[in-house]
């Protein structure tokens, strides 16, 4: 049965870190067949998951993947690819990412891909910790930005749909703008904090504890991935300057009422 018409697709993961290890496991869990290559030799993991390893990336590139999933960090897409040796494919492949921002991975991909090779951009908007108890209604936003064989495209996003995933189609454009609005700044303010050492207290409200846990949650992740949702974002540098101009703002506003009551207490006198 071709890889089209089948449940079972052989998918190459790119970057076998936390993330991809996390993708993985519920991938063979439904049957897929998986090989990984990454920097790290990830071999022994990989023996102990059932994933075959590559060590070298132009054994990986002509193993006849139906689909080579790319879960690189946002900061090394470009360096990943350009190693790649993409002339060495087999047959058209189904490239999908699942970086945190969007419209670098496509255009990167559109830049540098055979013409017959597939795209499929996406973001699981879960990971290992929001995810370990099943993917049922998490989000799964996606963008089929080059797809003429819609049934491996189809295949592949069941993996998602079959988990009770939220399936959300949206262009890379609109989530950019939309996470640059979310994401980045929850990140920038959870790095905020942190850099103001805030830590719980005897006399926590329900509000400030919400904000260390805002803290410690975006401090987990590397500040690589907080500088590529920044870098690579075109919308994160007017959300920043809107943030800064917000604090200025509520800074003037804190100033002009305690003037306005300096100013009645002088008049009471």
């Amino acid at each position: 049965m071709s890889p089209c018409s089948s449940s079972s697709l052989k998918i190459g993961i790119v970057g076998l870190g936390s993330f991809g290890q996390f993708l993985a496991k519920t991938m063979i869990k439904q049957g897929h067949t998986l090989r990984a290559t990454s920097r790290t030799d990830y071999s022994h993991i990989c023996s102990q998951l059932g994933i075959q390893f590559f060590s070298d990336v132009v054994a990986f590139v002509e193993a006849d993947n139906d689909v080579i999933l790319l879960c690189t960090s946002i900061l090394s897409l470009s360096q990943v690819l350009s190693s790649m040796p993409l002339t060495r494919l087999k047959r058209p492949t189904l490239f999908v990412d699942v970086l945190s921002v969007k419209e670098h991975p496509r255009d990167e991909l559109l830049r540098v891909l055979p013409e017959e090779s597939d795209i499929l951009c996406t973001h699981p908007m879960f990971g290992p910790e929001s995810g370990k108890n099943g993917w049922k209604d998490l989000t799964f936003m996606y963008d089929e930005v080059r797809i003429r064989d819609e049934a491996l495209c189809s295949n592949f996003l069941h993996i998602f749909r079959s988990e009770g995933c939220r399936m959300l189609q949206m262009s890379c454009e609109e989530h950019d703008k939309v996470a640059s609005k979310s994401q980045f700044i929850a990140h920038t303010i959870g790095r905020t904090l942190a850099e103001m050492d805030i830590k719980s207290t005897p006399i926590d409200t329900k509000g400030f504890q919400t904000l260390v846990q805002l803290k410690d949650t975006t401090t987990r992740d590397s500040f690589d991935l907080y500088c590529g949702l920044f870098i690579h974002n075109r919308f994160a540098v007017q959300e920043l300057e809107n943030l800064e101009h917000a604090l200025h703002k509520v800074k003037e506003m804190l100033a002009q009422r305690k003037s306005e009551e300096l100013d009645q207490k002088k008049a009471e006198c």
